[in-house]
């Protein structure tokens, strides 16, 4: 159960929150070849309020570097960051599982350092489980991680993280050998224990293959409608950017209502019609202030 109350008499936070059991790794795990999972990225409260009705697993990813801070990619990010912005997506939602990347250099070099700092992510934010990225390198960290009580999800195919030993962002397993890299590795972290596997940007033929030969629930981006969830950057979807990848459909274009709104307020106050009498304070007439 959701245990964070928001007093709503003094917050914006608004709808108020519904208690409710929140998914759990589980339960998640459980979706294999069933009911889709729906999955977002979310970086703030807010977000994750307007999400939370609607999606089964809510994502803090490390794409809160450039999405947020405007950062060239995720290698800059921090733990520091990524433990602030998974509380207040926690402290939003009451309902999906809130999973958290676990930011480069924080689990690469050893499953003890791995797994102090997921147990600070996960005691610092109230998350439920952790993403990490890797295929072979890293299912002895993620096994060592489950055998602790840290639910995981993985992450194959193209791992931002890797984009300076990749070469870039182009889609992974063009070749036999790359897509036999990726089939090896998510078999790897799927063996290992983890409850979801994030297979991101690669060959259709490849998402499916992998969705057919792990235990756990694939959760696609860029990857075929036949993984067993999808997952998007919200920011992306919803429009606010002008350049997103192939992948993405855009289901609003929240970037031209925001200009819009900003340029309607910012004529207003040019020309000093807002604010109006509906949102000044007066004192009453009969007041001595009013006299």
């Amino acid at each position: 159960m959701s245990t964070y109350t928001i007093d709503t008499a003094t917050s914006r936070a608004t709808p108020t929150p519904a208690p409710m059991k929140r998914l759990t790794a589980p339960a998640i795990l459980a979706r294999k070849g069933g009911e889709p999972i729906v999955a977002l990225t979310a970086y703030t409260m807010r977000m994750a309020q307007l999400l939370d009705p609607h999606c089964d697993l809510l994502l803090v990813g490390d794409s809160l570097g450039q999405v947020i801070y405007g950062l060239p990619s995720t290698i800059p990010v921090s733990l520091e960051m990524m433990s602030a912005h998974a509380a207040a997506v926690v402290r939003g939602s009451w309902h999906a599982l809130v999973a958290v990347d676990m930011p480069f250099g924080s689990y690469e070099e050893s499953p003890m350092l791995a797994f102090r700092n997921a147990a600070r992510l996960l005691k610092e934010t109230g998350a439920a489980a952790v993403k990490l990225e890797g295929g072979e390198a890293m299912a002895e960290t993620i096994a060592f991680l489950v055998a602790r009580g840290i639910p995981v999800v993985g992450h194959v195919g193209l791992t931002p993280q890797a984009v300076n030993a990749l070469g870039g962002y182009r889609a992974r397993g063009r070749d036999d050998a790359e897509a036999d890299k990726i089939l090896a590795d998510a078999r790897a972290v799927a063996e290992a224990g983890c409850f979801a596997l994030v297979l991101e940007g690669v060959m259709e033929e490849i998402a499916v293959e992998a969705t057919r030969a792990v235990p756990c629930p694939t959760i696609g981006i860029g990857a075929s409608a036949r993984c067993d969830g999808q997952i998007l950057v919200t920011e992306d979807m919803m429009g606010l950017f002008e350049r997103t990848p192939r992948f993405v459909k855009k289901y609003g274009d929240l970037a031209s209502e925001i200009g819009a709104a900003a340029s309607a307020y910012a004529e207003e106050v040019r020309r000093r019609a807002f604010p109006t009498e509906d949102q000044t304070y007066r004192a009453r007439p009969d007041s001595p202030a009013g006299t």
